[in-house]
């Protein structure tokens, strides 16, 4: 073998790695024509070609994919819809056999299906995509091939329209982010259109930013197009629930339910699918949690802009749709009355009634939950109803609360809704678990750091491992890096350099810096990860979401008389607002974070220390100062404002971890150092001398 070829190949081997987990390609993008190509196999087709550096063909038959599993769904669409309205379900009659009448008609909807979609789909099998492909697309994935392969084909417009698209499913990915801000600012700007934009979604967002301008007109227009494309997306909702459905507590093959078990098990199913529809709707590309209350606050929005533009009668049609999802809205319930006082002697109040959309699927709804609780009752059905028109949360978007109007008289129509404080916990908080290895030392905990969910340990990592750590810094750090290329994001007076762990493997790969230095830098992230999934006892598993290794120096004669913060004072999910004493978690806040953590290299510097503060953002609670091996670790939400002093002299350098519990927004970058970590580990090439592994539990 000549020198360096086993490196070579191994360079290669995590390039090919995503190919492992999609179907055979077979021979490339094939001509259209025919029933549908499964998206699976175009996608796949795709990624082999740009692997191959066939980029043409590679944004071909990306572009193919994406068209192919929308021309997916709106034939199946089609096909339901056309089938339900001409084999209508019959009802059962009485006596033996009396239900053949029904599974009659079940028979003819489904011989209906199958051959109004078959000229166009093909078989069935041929479209049934494997989970991670599924995932890939709900991520926008091929979005991130299509941007690279647009950039080596010198077709800007299309790479910024592909990197937006994924932006806003990954807010998260500080590369895309880069790549964003210089698409804003080439020549000839690019439009940057959301390809996978619901239309429903941004009808309503715009008609509650023309509603924040007081441009009532106009919102009311948006607001009225955002409702009829939501019950439109709701009915489409519905039909694509009617699809094949996943059993995880059977073992398909083994599976022997009778008749009855087999179709309510299967229905069980579609209707919890059904039932979701509404958070479905609610929630926005990349994001888990969705709007609260969204389709009632397109009802409350509406009965104020109603009153605004003079419309008193839709005025008290929107405030009684909205009193069916919230009957004791104590200032809903005042308006109602207010705008009746308004009518009386033009119209009977009594004659206007809600709208009876809303009314439909309220009923369907209560219907669809009812069936579900007597399922988990009687038949073991694991479910929860959650509560999908809660009121009283946090904000999960930038305009999901109306503002107050301070110019209203005190006797005409208030808004139903105000700022409201963050949520309780969704689960219950807890500390003081083991530490896992036996070198770790535990200093303080949340009460003596006088907050919440706050631990400080030491000997995290060696004397030897923080000097190995600072010597790959300074081989792989760009100024900028981590912080869309700005080297002062945070104040003029420092300059701010990172890396990321992927980036650090590719440098070792690339004899840059050793390969076991580099490794070292995973395996320590590794280290905090599990102490601190340990340490506050988690009981699922710890993802990451973002890894930085980042160092701010001070920068020479901009040091006399500073009042600045290095980092000013901030939360990590949330947006703080001090004057309010809230934290608002909403966009741009990376909403999915739930832990962080900062592991210190060295002390051989000026100012630079971490302090917590209270919700004001000046009251400091807790001041650590960094040393090699010393961490600090807390939950990111509003009870751990924190921030950095400034750093005035010399060079801080640290690892700053974010986590969060939900796997769909695990770091990218991670998902690909692991596969990198695993060929190492089988190829026995590099390891770093850190064992990872814990050793004696405390």
């Amino acid at each position: 073998m000549a020198p360096g070829g086993r490196r070579g190949g191994a360079r290669l081997l995590p390039l090919l790695l995503p190919l492992l987990l999609l179907p055979a390609a077979g021979g490339g993008c094939a001509a259209e024509g025919g029933p549908l190509e499964p998206f699976d196999a175009l996608y796949a087709s795709g990624v082999e070609a740009y692997y191959g550096g066939d980029f043409a063909g590679a944004a071909r038959c990306l572009e193919r994919a994406l068209r192919s599993r929308r021309e997916l769904r709106a034939a199946r669409l089609r096909c339901r819809r056309l089938c339900r309205a001409q084999v209508r379900l019959e009802e059962p009659g009485p006596g033996t056999g009396g239900d053949l009448r029904f599974f009659g008609s079940v028979l003819r909807r489904a011989e209906c299906v199958r051959r109004c979609e078959e000229p166009r789909l093909g078989a069935v099998s041929r479209h049934r995509a494997a989970e991670e492909v599924r995932a890939d697309f709900q991520r926008r994935v091929p979005y991130s091939y299509l941007q690279r392969a647009y950039i080596q084909l010198n077709k800007l417009e299309e790479a910024a329209n592909a990197a937006h698209t994924f932006f806003m499913a990954n807010p998260e990915h500080m590369e895309i982010q880069q790549d964003l801000e210089n698409y804003k600012t080439m020549s000839g700007k690019a439009s940057l259109i959301d390809q996978e934009a619901r239309q429903h979604m941004e009808d309503y967002s715009a008609g509650v930013r023309h509603y924040d301008r007081e441009e009532y007109e106009l919102a009311i227009e948006l607001l009225e197009r955002a409702l009829q494309g939501y019950y439109s997306e709701d009915e489409d909702c519905q039909l694509m629930c009617e699809g094949p459905q996943r059993f995880e507590e059977h073992e398909h093959l083994d599976y022997k339910a009778g008749l009855y078990e087999a179709i309510a098990d299967h229905y069980m199913q579609v209707l919890a699918c059904k039932h979701d529809c509404v958070r479905e709707l609610a929630t926005r590309s990349g994001r888990i949690s969705p709007i609260e209350n969204f389709l009632p606050l397109h009802y409350d929005y509406l009965q104020f802009a109603y009153y605004r533009v003079g419309d008193y009668v839709k005025a008290l049609e929107c405030a009684k749709s909205y009193l069916l999802f919230h009957p004791d809205d104590e200032d809903v319930l005042e308006n109602a009355g207010y705008y009746e006082g308004l009518l009386e002697g033009t119209v009977d109040p009594a004659t206007i009634k809600p709208r009876k959309e809303a009314r439909a699927l309220l009923r369907r709804h209560k219907l669809e939950s009812h069936l579900l609780r007597v399922a988990a009752a009687g038949l073991g059905f694991a479910y929860t109803e959650p509560n999908y028109w809660n009121r009283y949360g946090a904000r999960q978007d930038e305009h999901s609360v109306p503002s107050s109007i301070s110019s209203e008289p005190e006797d005409g129509p208030r808004l139903s809704l105000t700022k409201k404080p963050m949520p309780k916990p969704d689960r219950e908080l807890k500390e003081g678990g083991p530490l896992l290895y036996s070198d770790v030392k535990f200093v303080y905990n949340s009460q003596q750091l006088n907050g919440t969910q706050r631990v400080l340990l030491d000997n995290v990592i060696s004397e030897e491992q923080c000097r190995e750590l600072h010597r790959v810094a300074s081989g792989i750090m760009l100024a900028g890096d981590g912080y869309r290329g700005k080297t002062s994001p945070h104040t003029p007076n420092e300059r701010f350099e990172g890396a990321t762990v992927l980036k650090a493997l590719k440098y070792g790969y690339e004899g840059r810096v050793p390969l076991k230095s580099a490794r070292l830098f995973y395996d320590i992230s590794e280290k905090a990860r599990r102490i601190v999934q340990s340490y506050f006892q988690l009981n699922s598993t710890l993802y990451f979401s973002y890894t930085h290794l980042v160092c701010r120096t001070a920068l020479s004669g901009q040091q006399e008389r500073r009042n600045d913060l290095s980092h000013p004072i901030h939360a990590d999910n949330c947006l703080l607002d001090p004057e309010a004493n809230e934290c608002w978690k909403e966009p741009p806040a990376y909403t999915f974070r739930d832990y962080s953590a900062l592991l210190y290299m060295n002390a051989d510097f000026e100012g630079g220390e971490f302090i917590f503060t209270e919700m004001d953002a000046k009251t400091v609670t807790a001041s650590i100062k960094p040393k090699c091996g010393r961490m600090i670790s807390f939950s990111s939400g509003g009870e751990n404002p924190h921030g950095v002093k400034a750093v005035t002299k010399g060079q801080r350098c640290a690892v700053a971890l974010w986590f969060t519990l939900d796997p769909l927004y695990r770091e990218l970058e991670r998902i690909q150092a692991d596969e990198v970590i695993a060929m190492l580990d089988q190829e026995h090439l590099g390891p770093s001398e850190m064992n990872i592994n814990p050793k004696d539990e405390l």
